[in-house]
């Protein structure tokens, strides 16, 4: 059984969400992880973990969410963490791609976000676009100067470089829809390298559907396309592949279990 680590239930219709997860359970899709961007969806991200047994909720801001709202401090992230099937933090980071203006902005955000990690022992997703160095040097400072933590770089599409340090100091790597792209050879040759403990997969759904359903609405159900990439690449079956990558969620989210 397949677990989709990071999607966002919470942006389609209240009146599909039953459907939409009723079709990821039909593909093999066991668990959903459905991820907080603003600090005022928390509570919707909450309600929708305590409506269904198989999915847990995250509580973070984007960091294309910073630039509209005051920087969440270390004390309100933590708060929102208490809710029993809140498993992480985040996503928080850095993105340049879109938003480069408000760097200073967003690296206060994300170092709030890692602070809270370390207090709670939950894990941080990170959203890093066009940003490696300062992603990899901002984790590397606060790693230093504050302990511990466990990341996870969701939806990769970085470098090689930031992925493995990421991995060399404890942390996860999970790949979208991108992995099955035509053009993503460089990113399915990280998914081939990397430790087969620290992979996971996920849909970042409704975005980045990926092959055969490229264009559409993405959603849950598809991860199991992405599981197939993954498992094309890694030499394993399917079936193995779930079997690892759930073991992995277990490890790094031991809320869930």
């Amino acid at each position: 059984m397949l677990t989709d680590s990071h999607c966002h239930l919470d942006y389609f219709e209240d009146g599909e969400i039953e459907e939409v997860v009723a079709r990821a359970r039909a593909a093999g899709v066991s668990r959903m992880i459905t991820i907080g961007t603003q600090v005022a969806q928390a509570q919707k991200v909450q309600a929708l973990a305590e409506r269904f047994p198989d999915v847990w909720g995250t509580v973070g801001v984007h960091p294309l969410s910073v630039k509209d709202a005051p920087v969440a401090s270390v004390e309100e992230i933590v708060a929102l963490t208490r809710h029993p099937r809140v498993v992480a933090i985040g996503e928080t980071g850095l993105d340049y791609h879109y938003d480069a203006e408000h760097a200073a902005k967003q690296a206060e955000s994300f170092r709030n976000h890692i602070r809270a990690a370390q207090r709670t022992g939950l894990p941080v997703a990170v959203h890093t676009r066009d940003a490696d160095a300062d992603t990899a040097r901002i984790l590397r400072e606060e790693r230093e100067s504050g302990g511990a933590f466990t990341a996870l770089l969701h939806c990769f599409s970085s470098g090689r470089a930031l992925a493995e340090e990421v991995v060399a100091d404890g942390g996860y790597v999970s790949f979208s829809g991108i992995l099955t792209f035509p053009k993503s050879n460089d990113i399915r040759e990280v998914a081939a390298a990397l430790p087969a403990e620290r992979i996971l997969v996920e849909t970042d759904s409704p975005y980045l559907a990926p092959v055969p359903r490229r264009g559409k609405r993405c959603e849950p159900a598809f991860v199991a396309y992405t599981a197939e990439a993954l498992a094309k690449v890694r030499n394993l079956s399917l079936e193995e592949l779930a079997a690892l990558t759930s073991r992995n969620v277990d490890r790094l989210f031991p809320k869930i279990r």
